[in-house]
């Protein structure tokens, strides 16, 4: 009776220990994701600043970045379905960006374009993550 109570209590701990780790697993990295995230996060930021140079240099960078985002295939773990319309607005936003400091916009009008586009990629990390943030 003792070994039987003894490999129950084993076998408890060990199927606790498996449900925890299945809850402690990420999903895995969507790459393209990830991309955007860093050429938004180098520009995004400087323009909060009020240092607009990184995002009027580097807008075809971020605008490939969109285009490629929207073209990859979601890793699993991902409901591409669920963001494709977001997607589509990334990266209409990006080319709008693109085309208004091609034609010398403004910085107030460059840094709202670019705050409406951070705005559409937090919801589209929203999204994926089930948390609204990133």
């Amino acid at each position: 009776m003792k070994k039987l109570f003894l490999f129950a209590l084993l076998f408890a701990g060990i199927a606790v220990s498996k449900s925890s780790q299945a809850q402690t697993q990420e999903k895995p990295k969507w790459n393209e994701m990830s991309e955007f995230h860093k050429i938004m996060s180098q520009t995004f930021h400087p323009v909060e600043e009020g240092k607009f140079e990184p995002i009027k240099t580097r807008i075809g960078e971020m605008v490939e970045k969109a285009v490629a985002w929207k073209k990859s295939t979601a890793p699993e773990g991902y409901d591409k379905k669920k963001v494709n319309g977001e997607l589509k607005n990334l990266v209409k936003g990006a080319k709008g960006l693109q085309k208004a400091i091609t034609k010398n916009a403004t910085d107030a009008q460059i840094k709202e374009k670019l705050t409406a586009l951070h705005d559409v990629f937090h919801t589209i990390v929203g999204k994926c993550t089930d948390e609204g943030q990133h």
